[in-house]
């Protein structure tokens, strides 16, 4: 039996760093939609995120969606 190193290593590379791009969007998705302390100091008022950020938050949990979705095209297509 022959092993294709070079191939081998070339799939852990780009599965390794889509997984970390997708774990980056949905760490900014996360980090987009949490609630802010209030700007008084008053460690129990929160305030809701901003409208730009909600939609940041949104366009990075839609793209996490959509490369999951692609992901499971190419396996099911095969």
């Amino acid at each position: 039996m022959h092993i294709d190193w070079a191939a081998l290593g070339q799939v852990f590379g780009v599965s390794l760093a889509v997984t970390v791009g997708i774990v980056g969007l949905f760490t900014v998705g996360i980090v987009g939609t949490s609630r802010k302390p209030a700007a008084d100091g008053d460690g129990a008022a929160t305030t809701a995120p901003a409208a730009g950020a909600r939609a940041g938050a949104l366009a990075a949990f839609a793209l996490c969606a959509a490369a999951v979705a692609y992901g499971i095209y190419l396996i099911v297509a095969a």
